[in-house]
Parts: structure tokens; sequence; C-alpha cells
């Protein structure tokens, strides 16, 4: 497996441009797939410097309906003509951050005919490709929210993330799990999924490393170190968080930024 990291918050040099966003370019025995698009048309360009036919994707997924993203859709659906994209049924809802601001996907694309909208539980995508939620699984770490709401008959309610998905890709007798977010918890979702690799962002960039949220980084990174093999991360990680995780899980634990290509 080669995976292409087309966008992400740093980039790996001055030839890549960044922004606060995810998008990955996945080879996987003979199949093309594209994970999140960005916030812009970034991850096209980024693509285009590290030799990606964004023309030749088979199959394209969002991981949820924020912006940072999904902004990009509309460039894939542009560049190319036939891949379907997998999203959540409700990936189109009013996402909004904790200043009120709408966060969600450009309702202009909700009816286009190459989205597939997927429910509860498990799509197959393709052999060995499944797109999944955590929606009816118990969660042993708490969820929060942090000041993301979602609006619910004209109103605003903390978020619970149903809309969240995860791409689980089984190789060569691996499980290889992608999160854009993990908004429902690294930890729950490691602890459902079972990966032996886990990749994206773990949704830990507004904890400090003192005090209490050094306490809550510490139990992540034991809980990722003991119920995977290797875990990359990313986004909304966070720089310094992703330093404290290092410190923990050694080895076990790296960070990818835009203009990468990591093979598995």
């Amino acid at each position: 497996m080669k995976i292409y990291v087309l966008a992400e918050n740093t980039a790996c040099s001055g030839a890549f441009g960044a922004e606060h966003g995810l998008s990955l370019y996945i080879e996987t025995e003979g199949k093309r797939l594209l994970f999140d698009m960005g916030q812009t048309a970034l991850f096209a360009e980024n693509a285009a410097k590290l030799g990606v036919d964004l023309s030749a994707v088979d199959a394209a997924f969002v991981s949820h309906g924020h912006y940072d993203h999904g902004g990009g859709l509309n460039t894939f659906l542009s560049l190319n003509t036939k891949a379907p994209v997998y999203l959540a049924d409700t990936a189109f809802g009013n996402y909004y951050n904790a200043a009120g601001k709408y966060i969600g996907l450009d309702k202009s694309l909700e009816k286009h005919p190459r989205l597939i909208k997927t429910g509860e539980g498990v799509t197959k995508a393709m052999h060995g490709i499944s797109f999944t939620d955590l929606n009816s699984a118990i969660a042993q770490t708490e969820i929060d929210s942090a000041g993301l709401t979602v609006l619910v008959d004209d109103k605003n309610v903390p978020e619970v993330f149903l809309h969240e998905r995860y791409l689980v890709i089984e190789e060569q007798g691996r499980r290889i799990a992608f999160s854009g977010c993990a908004h429902k918890g690294a930890v729950n979702i490691v602890n459902v999924l079972r990966p032996n690799i886990f990749v994206g962002g773990f949704h830990l960039s507004k904890l400090e490393t003192r005090g209490d949220g050094a306490t809550r980084l510490a139990q992540t990174a034991h809980a990722l170190a003991a119920a995977t093999d290797l875990c990359y991360t990313c986004h909304c990680t966070g720089v310094e968080q992703y330093g404290f995780l290092k410190t923990v899980m050694g080895d076990k634990l790296c960070y990818l930024s835009a203009g990468t290509i990591l093979e598995l």
C-alpha cells in the first residue's frame, strides 16, 4: 500500500501547500482511492506535484460533513468523471463550530448523482474495502463535542457525530483503518475496528500538554499503543500534542505532512 498525503495542516517541504484539512490518496492492490479532499482545491494542486492522477481514482470517501474534509468535493467531481463518492447520509447536515460559524459541506452538491450516501453499519465499497461508523458502539472513552454543534429542530445541540465514517482496508492479512478526525474518540475507534495500522487525525489539538490534558493524552497514547501495531497521525491531532504522544508511543507513532509518500 502507498499513501500520498495531498492536504494537511503542515507540509513536508516548501514545494507543497498546506491548509487546515486532510486529503489522502491511497493505492492498494490495484485500486486507487481518495480519502477526504481538504477544504479547497489545494489537494489537487499537491496531487499534480506528486504525479497523482485524480481522474483515475476508482472510489472516493468523505469521512464526515465538515468543510476541511469535503470542501474540495466539487473540485474532485470536476476532475474525475467516474468514481463514486461515499459519505454518510447525514453528511450534508447543518454543522457549526463553537463560534456559531457554519462548517458543513456545500449543499448545492447534495443531490449529485455520483454520491453514495451510506446509512449506519458497514458498507462494502469493494472487495477488502469497507466504509463504516461507530454509531451503535458503546463508547469506552468520553466523546468530546469540543463546542461543535448540529442544528436539530431549529436548535443548535452538541454534536454526537453521527455523520462520521471510517475507511477500513484489508490487505495482505492486515487491517488498516483511516479516520478523518476521530471525533468519536481515537481509542473508541481502534477498540471497535481493531486495525493493525491506524491512520488519521485524533482530534486532540485542544488539549493542553500539562495537567488534566497531559493525563488524557498519556491515557490515549498508552491505549493506542496497546491496541495497534502502528499509528500515523496528522491534522487535528496537533503538532504539540503529537510530540507528547510520541514520547509515550515512540516508533509506534509517526506524523504525516502534505507531500509525504508512505509505503506500508
